[in-house]
């Protein structure tokens, strides 16, 4: 059922496998695992002491709030003091699924879990495995990517494992996330909805559900603490420097070649994400594709020991606005072509 791996256990997910991970969340320790997003690092939600060693096995900033992982819509009242009606037409629509919403938070979810906002972030995850580990836990389980912080989120067990290795309890081996992507973060605390992290649920999605506008903001609250994680730090980065170029497609095409030989010639091995240097013979890949994607391919340059990662905007329209967060979050620079 287990096997040590350098002092974390390899669980698998049938029931013994996650009957053993909910006993240690049970007792306080940390367990990562499978969702449709990315893989996340789990804890007793209701338990201050076990959701501190989640910052510190991740060496996590503790000004960045975590996300309260439910098995049922029903468990929503128990983490949260308040629920709008909006929220239940959003839950019925979309949990379970890659939609986080923020509420008033309940007294029974510790203030460290939401950096000392009275706020708390709160999802239904439309994997399996998750949700048996949370049910079989009995508790809400607090979880951010499993990954070490600013690292890029990790969508396998590997992933995790190249991270983790030795400062987490448990991992459960499962197959690849098959969003690749993590959760939209939705704040409705106030008259309006606002995305504060776009994710697995788009924009335009949410509001043909509410019949609404939504906003999207990159704001912090006051004193400077993110109201959602992913908005303050850098995240998602690679260890190799990582060029965004923008810009009208023929020029930046033009910039890109022209920042690959400039690189080439001064002997730096070159990683593209979304760019095909081919005369532009096929299309750039969707952001679909590239959300399944983006995360391993930025683990595996690093891996190649690749210097330099070149990539290019895309459309903003659905998933896009999320790829393009997480761009410009690994971003070492961004380059307008066609700017002088």
């Amino acid at each position: 059922m287990a096997a040590p791996i350098t002092g974390t256990l390899l669980l698998s997910e049938d029931r013994p496998g996650l009957e053993k991970a909910a006993t240690i969340i049970k007792r306080g320790g940390l367990v990562a695992f499978p969702t449709e997003t990315v893989y996340g690092l789990g804890a007793d939600a209701t338990d201050a002491s076990a959701v501190k060693r989640i910052f510190a096995a991740k060496g996590r900033p503790a000004d960045n709030p975590l996300i309260v992982h439910l098995s049922d819509p029903d468990q929503l009242k128990t983490v949260a003091r308040t629920v709008p009606d909006r929220a239940y037409i959003l839950t019925e629509k979309f949990w379970p699924g890659p939609l986080s919403l923020i509420f008033p938070r309940s007294d029974k979810i510790p203030a460290l879990v939401s950096a000392g906002l009275p706020s708390v972030a709160v999802r239904m995850p439309d994997h399996r495995t998750a949700l048996d580990l949370i049910s079989y836990s009995g508790v809400p389980i607090a979880a951010p990517s499993a990954n070490r912080s600013g690292r890029p989120s990790p969508t396998t067990y590997r992933h995790v494992l190249e991270d983790l290795a030795g400062r987490i309890e448990a991992v459960i081996k499962s197959a690849p996330c098959p969003l690749g992507l993590e959760s939209t973060v939705l704040d409705l605390t106030g008259e309006q909805p606002v995305i504060l992290r776009p994710g697995g649920v788009s924009k335009e999605e949410l509001e043909a559900a509410l019949g609404s506008p939504v906003a999207v903001a990159g704001i912090k609250s006051a004193p400077g603490r993110p109201l959602a994680p992913g908005m303050k730090y850098r995240h998602y980065s690679p260890r190799a420097a990582l060029v965004l170029v923008t810009g009208p497609p023929e020029k930046r095409f033009a910039l890109i070649k022209a920042l690959a030989l400039y690189f080439r010639n001064r002997a730096l091995k070159v990683g593209y994400l979304n760019t095909a240097l081919r005369g532009r013979l096929e299309p750039g890949i969707g952001p679909e594709e590239l959300a399944v994607t983006l995360y391993s391919s930025l683990r595996r340059m690093d891996r190649q020991g690749v210097d330099i990662i070149l990539a290019e905007e895309i459309d903003l329209a659905g998933l896009g606005l999320a790829v393009m967060n997480r761009l410009k979050k690994a971003a070492t620079r961004i380059l307008r072509a066609g700017s002088g």
